[in-house]
C-alpha cells in the first residue's frame, strides 16, 4: 500500500529515498514539524527532537500513528506523545559511535592526553607516568545496546569487566550481575562507566553513597544520561581529589560557563556528542528506510518502545 513519510531534513530525505524501492510507493515528504503539514495524511513522521523541551505537532490531524525517534533514549516522551501514537527509538544507530567515545574518554583519561596536549602547546618535552587501562577493573553500570557495544571494544584492552545490569543473568559468555550487587562491587572498582538510560528509575542512582564507595582515584566515565549521577555529589568528590571524571552527559546541559566541573583537574568534558560520527545519517537513514517499507508491506516496525 501507498504511504506518505515526513522527515525533517533534506539530507535524510535524500539518503532514505535512495534506499527505498519505489515500487512499495513510499512518498517521502519534507516537515520539520512546524507550520502547515505538507499532506493531508501522514502515516509516518520523524522529528529532529522530541520530548518535553521539544512539543510534538497536531498528529492527529494528520492521521499520523507511528513516530520513528532519533535518540536511543526515550525519557520524557511519554508526557508529549500524543494518544493512540506508537515511538520507536533508534537503537541500532548510536550505540557504535557512543562506544568510540567511551573507550577515547577511557583513554585519554587513563593516558593522561589532556596534559600531554597542554605540554604540546607549550612546546614542553614532559614525561607522565599513567595508570593505563591494561589491568583495570571495571564496573560496566548498563547492559543495553551501548553497553554491550563498549563491551565488546574493552576485549582488546585486556581489563576485568563486571557488566551490572536491572537483573543478573548469563549473557554474552558473561555473568550479569543485578544492580542490588552493586554496593559490594564499588570499592574493588579502578572505572565505573555508567550507560544507564534516563528516566525516573535511575535519577541520582550514582549518588555520594555510591562515589563513596568507589576506592581513591577512581574515574567515572557517564555516557548514560546526566541527571543519573548527582551533580553536587559529583563535584564534591572531584574538588577533594578523591575522584576523576571524563563524561559526555550533564546535569544540567549544557553546562553554564561558570559550573565548578569545567576547571578542575581530573576531568574530561565533552558536549553530548557521543553519537555525533559520520557513521549516525546513513544509520538513520537506513532505519527509517527499514521502517517505511515495513509499514507499506504491512508489517509492524522494530524498535517499538511507547504506546500513546
Amino acid at each position: 500500500m501507498s504511504i506518505v513519510v515526513s522527515v525533517p531534513n533534506q539530507q535524510l530525505l535524500d539518503d532514505v529515498a535512495a534506499r527505498l524501492d519505489p515500487a512499495l510507493g513510499v512518498e517521502l515528504v519534507l516537515w520539520d514539524g512546524t507550520g502547515a503539514s505538507p499532506r493531508d495524511h501522514i502515516d509516518m513522521y520523524v522529528p529532529q527532537m522530541v520530548g518535553p523541551r521539544h512539543p510534538l505537532p497536531d498528529l492527529a490531524k494528520v492521521g499520523c500513528r507511528f513516530i520513528q525517534g532519533g535518540a536511543i533514549g526515550y525519557d520524557g516522551v511519554q508526557e508529549t506523545l500524543p494518544h493512540g501514537v506508537s515511538y520507536a527509538n533508534a537503537s541500532g544507530v548510536h550505540e557504535t559511535a557512543t562506544a568510540e567515545l567511551t573507550i577515547a574518554l577511557l583513554l585519554a583519561a587513563q593516558r593522561r592526553l589532556p596534559e600531554f596536549i597542554e605540554a604540546q602547546r607549550l612546546r614542553r618535552w614532559q614525561v607522565l607516568d599513567s595508570p593505563g587501562l591494561a589491568d583495570r577493573r571495571i564496573l560496566l553500570l548498563g547492559y543495553g545496546g551501548v553497553g554491550q557495544a563498549i563491551a565488546r571494544r574493552l576485549v582488546g584492552f585486556e581489563v576485568e569487566l563486571t557488566p551490572v545490569a536491572s537483573h543478573a543473568r548469563e549473557q554474552d559468555g558473561m555473568l550479569v550481575h543485578g544492580i542490588d550487587e552493586l554496593p559490594a562491587l564499588l570499592p574493588d572498582a579502578d572505572i565505573l562507566i555508567n550507560a544507564l538510560p534516563g528516566g525516573a528509575a535511575t535519577a541520582g542512582l550514582i549518588d555520594d553513597a555510591v562515589l563513596s564507595a568507589l576506592p581513591d582515584g577512581a574515574l567515572v566515565v557517564n555516557i548514560g544520561r546526566g541527571p543519573t549521577v548527582d551533580t553536587e555529589a559529583l563535584v564534591s568528590h572531584v574538588r577533594r581529589g578523591r575522584i576523576r571524571v571524563a563524561s559526555d552527559v550533564w546535569d544540567p546541559e549544557p553546562l553554564p560557563e561558570d559550573h565548578p566541573l569545567w576547571s578542575p583537574d581530573g576531568v574530561i568534558v565533552t558536549p553530548h556528542v557521543g553519537g555525533n560520527s559520520d557513521a549516525l545519517p546513513p544509520r538513520m537513514a537506513r532505519l527509517v528506510a527499514e521502517q517505511a517499507e515495513r509499514l507499506a508491506l504491512g508489517q509492524q516496525p522494530r524498535n517499538v518502545v511507547l504506546h500513546g
